[in-house]
């Protein structure tokens, strides 16, 4: 019997990569001896990306392609190539070759040796500025920190996943979903593989501080409620100095009279209360609005059109 590779491609407005990406992984495909399929999916794209996948399809059997309705985002589009995935191997990889195709191999090497998720593990961050490199670095620590699941420091989409791993990833219902959390959630056996991680072969990246960071705290709500926790104890500190603070104030009218009130302390108290107060609802207000978001039960993304794979029954009949 002849196993089945899926490969995942998530696209957004990568035209200038996409013919050089795929290039490579198509060789990387053919080096394994298995019958393979290479699913994009193009997460409403506006370059023209969608019209070359349809071009690249055409010539190639192997490829599939699945055209959102609109840009859902990246997490959601993987969640997409997972739901459509037929492999008994599943690598996710994105198509702007900062990833290797080549490291494929030694991810199946150590699949077949028995482990469910096997991913890249950036020991470089080749192209990206001092600034990104120190954020990611300290954003895991804190990450780690704060929740119950080990999540991998400096590991991307980029892996392998086997079968019953995707299937596990298939059946989780939520929503707002943190795909590496996920990945490190299901269990399952996993092993790290280090690779350097180069520049952007073309085009540029769409990942801005401010998406980062609402990106970052998607992954912290996701997977810790430890800050609703530290807003309580903050709660309870700042009301305990309060506290003490008018206590001080009793004994020291008591003893000395009441003297003339000073207005500097008096804002600094009040500014630093209220401080307190928007922090702590704005803490709550992020895990309110996904919850929110989850009661809806929305569907995660609605498929624009599905062109498979003209290989398709060729790698069925592969596999009996």
């Amino acid at each position: 019997m002849t196993e089945l590779l899926s490969v995942i491609v998530p696209v957004h407005n990568e035209s200038a990569v996409l013919g050089s990406f795929h290039t490579r992984m198509t060789e990387v495909m053919a080096e394994t001896g298995s019958a393979h399929e290479i699913i994009y999916i193009d997460d409403g794209s506006t370059d023209g990306s969608a019209e070359l996948l349809s071009a690249i399809r055409a010539e190639d059997p192997a490829v599939a392609v699945i055209e959102l309705s609109r840009n859902f985002g990246k997490e959601i589009a993987v969640s997409a190539g997972l739901d459509h995935a037929r492999g008994e191997a599943v690598i996710v990889i994105d198509a702007d070759l900062q990833d290797p195709p080549e490291l494929v191999h030694t991810f199946l090497r150590e699949w077949r040796d028995g482990y469910d998720v096997v991913y890249g593990k950036r020991i470089d961050r080749r192209g990206e500025t001092r600034t990104k490199k120190l954020t990611a670095r300290w954003f895991y620590r804190v990450l780690n920190f704060l929740s119950d699941v080990e999540i991998p420091e400096d590991a991307g989409d980029f892996r392998l996943l086997s079968r019953r791993a995707v299937d596990a990833l298939v059946s989780l219902p939520e929503r707002h979903r943190y795909m590496k959390g996920l990945y490190a959630w299901i269990g399952f056996p996993q092993k790290a593989i280090p690779y350097v991680r180069e520049p952007r072969e073309a085009g540029r990246t769409h990942w801005s501080y401010w998406r980062l960071w609402n990106f970052a705290l998607e992954g912290i709500t996701s997977f810790s409620n430890v800050p609703l926790k530290v807003a309580t104890y903050l709660g309870v500190v700042t009301s305990g100095l309060a506290l003490f603070y008018g206590l001080f104030l009793l004994v020291r009218t008591l003893i000395w009279g009441n003297p003339v009130p000073g207005y500097p302390s008096l804002i600094i108290v009040m500014l630093f209360l209220g401080g307190v107060q928007l922090i702590c609802l704005g803490v709550i207000g992020e895990y309110l609005a996904r919850t929110y978001q989850e009661t809806k039960s929305r569907a995660l993304y609605f498929v624009k059109g599905y062109h498979p794979a003209s290989s398709q029954v060729r790698a069925e009949d592969a596999q009996e």
